[in-house]
C-alpha cells in the first residue's frame, strides 16, 4: 500500500495542453510545462468539501455538481468500491476557457487520485475512456494522462466506445509561445460556429496535412512542420471569435516562428519557436493589441509527463 492509500490523500499534478496542432481537429494534442494540482481526501460517508483556489475560483461550484466530483464517482463506481464522502482541493494554475486544457486537467487529476485511493484498480486505458466519456473527446483528454504528444481516435465496440491512443516523445528543442488573450470563450460556443458538412477538398487538405505534422513531430522536422501546420476545417470559421488572429499568426512567422495555430478551441494562440522567442513573444503582443485585445504571454516547453501523483 502506497503512503497516499494508506493515509487516505493523494495528490496529483496534471499539465497543460494544446489540442488541434493546426490541422489535427480533435485528434492531436500537447502537454505543456504549466500545471493545475488536484488533491484528494477520504472523508466520513455524505461528507462533501470542495476547494478552488486560482483560476476559475469564482466560477467552479463546491458542490456534487462539480465535474471533478462526478468523475471521482465514476472511478469509484467502475472500480467497484464504495464511495465515501471526499474532501477535493483544486490548485490551478491553468487558464480556464482559454482552449489550454483545463477542464481535461481537473478530470484527469481527480480520476487518477480516485483510482490512487481505489488501489490503482483501473488501468491507464479506462481512466482515458471515462474522462474521454466526460470530455466529448481524446483530444486533451490522452496528453494531459501520458504527456508528450498524443493522437487519438475514438471507435465503437461491442463494450461501447473504444479510445486508441499513440503517444509521441516531445519534440526535442521546441517552445510554444502561449498568448492568452484576457476573455474567455467556452468550447460550446467555439464549436457553434463550425458547420455541419465541409467541401470534400477541404477534408483532403486537412488529411494531408495532419499526416505530415504527424511524421514533423515524430522526426523533430520543422521545416516540415512550418509547412503543413494549416487548417480548413476549424480555424477559418473560428477567426471572427478571436480579434486579430489572423494578424498574429503572420506577425509570429515574420519574427522568426516556424508555426503558428488556434490552442484547442481558443481563444489562445501558439506558435513554435527553437531558442530565443523574445521577438515572437513582443509580435504576437504588438498585434493583439492592435486590435484592442490584452494577452498574457507565457513560454512553455512540451511535457514530457503526464498526470502524476507526487
Amino acid at each position: 500500500m502506497t503512503p497516499a492509500r494508506a493515509s487516505g490523500f493523494v495528490r496529483v499534478k496534471v499539465p497543460a495542453t494544446t489540442a488541434n496542432l493546426g490541422p489535427g481537429f480533435d485528434t492531436i494534442g500537447m502537454a505543456l510545462e504549466l500545471y493545475n494540482i488536484v488533491e484528494l481526501s477520504l472523508l466520513a460517508p455524505d461528507e462533501l468539501v470542495v476547494e478552488v483556489e486560482g483560476e476559475g475560483v469564482a466560477n467552479i461550484p463546491r458542490d456534487e455538481t462539480n465535474i471533478v466530483i462526478k468523475v471521482i464517482r465514476q472511478v469509484f463506481k467502475k472500480a467497484k468500491k464504495n464511495p465515501s464522502g471526499f474532501k477535493l482541493k483544486l490548485i490551478n494554475h491553468i487558464p480556464v476557457a482559454r482552449g489550454l486544457g483545463s477542464s481535461a486537467a481537473a478530470l484527469v487529476g481527480g480520476a487518477v487520485a480516485a483510482n490512487e485511493l481505489c488501489g490503482n484498480a483501473l488501468s491507464d486505458q479506462e481512466i482515458l475512456e471515462i474522462v474521454t466519456d466526460f470530455e466529448g473527446h481524446p483530444d486533451n483528454v490522452a496528453p494531459a494522462l501520458f504527456g508528450g504528444v498524443v493522437v487519438s481516435a475514438q471507435m465503437k465496440s461491442e463494450q461501447g466506445t473504444e479510445v486508441v491512443s499513440r503517444k509521441i516523445p516531445p519534440p526535442y528543442g521546441l517552445k510554444a509561445v502561449v498568448a492568452i488573450p484576457d476573455f474567455h470563450l467556452a468550447t460550446k460556443s467555439a464549436r457553434s460556429v463550425l458547420p455541419a458538412q465541409v467541401p470534400f477538398e477541404d477534408a483532403v487538405f486537412n488529411l494531408s496535412r495532419v499526416s505530415m505534422v504527424i511524421m514533423a513531430f515524430i522526426h523533430n522536422d520543422w521545416d516540415l512542420l512550418s509547412k503543413m501546420m494549416e487548417d480548413r476545417l476549424h480555424q477559418p470559421y473560428r477567426q471572427a471569435l478571436i480579434p486579430g488572429m489572423t494578424e498574429v499568426f503572420e506577425e509570429a512567422r515574420q519574427a522568426g516562428a516556424i508555426a503558428a495555430m488556434l490552442s484547442g478551441a481558443g481563444p489562445t494562440l501558439i506558435a513554435f519557436g527553437l531558442e530565443d522567442t523574445q521577438e515572437i513573444a513582443e509580435a504576437m503582443e504588438k498585434a493583439f493589441l492592435r486590435h484592442g485585445v490584452n494577452i498574457t504571454i507565457k513560454e512553455l516547453k512540451p511535457s514530457p509527463v503526464g498526470a502524476k501523483v507526487f
